[in-house]
């Protein structure tokens, strides 16, 4: 699935600043042109997608949460 093809109005591109490591989840904080979003994802899911202080990312905000890909 292609950046693309996902359906979300509210999307802010920015670079991750923090990540907040614990065993099962993990805070991730973006700063984008907005201010800053974080995202509550699975600490695997940062290991698969490798992110790190630094990473350029996308932040899907939905009303309940936040999603993150990696650029």
């Amino acid at each position: 699935m292609t950046i693309q093809a996902i359906n979300v109005r509210n999307q802010f591109k920015g670079v991750i600043k923090e990540i907040h490591q614990g065993q099962v989840v993990s805070e991730i904080d973006v700063q984008t042109a907005s201010g800053i979003v974080t995202s509550v994802i699975t600490t695997r899911s940062v290991r698969d997608l490798e992110l790190k202080i630094g990473s350029e990312v996308i932040a899907f905000v939905k009303s309940t949460e936040v999603s993150l890909a990696k650029l």
